[in-house]
Order: structure tokens, then sequence, then C-alpha cells
């Protein structure tokens, strides 16, 4: 496997363990509705919270949360939608978690919330 995507999927793993730990029930990782992929779909009380996950292990390209552009989001909400109506949750929350996840070192874990 290429080092970019087993450092993704270390992070998503990581951000994973983290929402869970905080109060979040991850209800599924990787979702897929046609050509889109939300990295995580969680619920924490009422909400249900999409979560974009970027890890980056230098800061070589400015931080892992700038790399959510508007057209990804965009993307997010409309598989989002589907995820709404299935779950029959009234409300909807977009987050990125950024993870700065340098070798040898502990992973720096950020949660974005209420992203648009």
């Amino acid at each position: 496997m290429y080092e970019h995507l087993s450092l993704g999927s270390a992070g998503e793993t990581v951000a994973a363990d983290w929402l869970q730990q905080n109060g979040y029930t991850v209800l599924v990782r990787n979702f897929r509705w046609g050509k889109t992929e939300i990295d995580i779909v969680a619920t924490r009380g009422e909400w249900l919270h999409i979560v974009e996950v970027k890890t980056s292990s230098s800061a070589t390209w400015g931080p892992p949360e700038q790399r959510v552009r508007p057209q990804k989001m965009r993307v997010l909400q409309r598989a989002a939608a589907v995820l709404l109506q299935r779950t029959k949750r009234k409300w909807i929350q977009y987050d990125v978690i950024a993870i700065t996840w340098k070798k040898g070192e502990p992973p720096l874990i950020e949660l974005i919330e209420d992203v648009t």
C-alpha cells in the first residue's frame, strides 16, 4: 500500500477511536454513496455527524484541514442527505478531524466542528 494511503487509513482509525472516547457513537466508517465516501458517520445526542478526516505527516502543504475544499463539502452534503433520511435524525453537522502525525510522535488531533 502507498505510504500516504496507509497514513490516511491509520488517521481514520485514530479519529474514530478519539470520537468514541469523547462521547460519540461511530455508526459507520467509509460510507459510500455512488462515488462519494464519507470517512466517518457518527452520532452524539440527537445530532448526526458527518466527519471528514485529514491526516498529514508534515506542515509542508499547510494544516490538514485546509485540504477540505468547498467542492468536497458539497459532495458530502448530497451523500449526507441520504443518511439523514435513513437514520431519521433531524439535525446534522459537518465536522473535520485534522491530524498531524509526525513520524515517531503521537498524533495531534484537532476537531473542527460545524464546518459548512
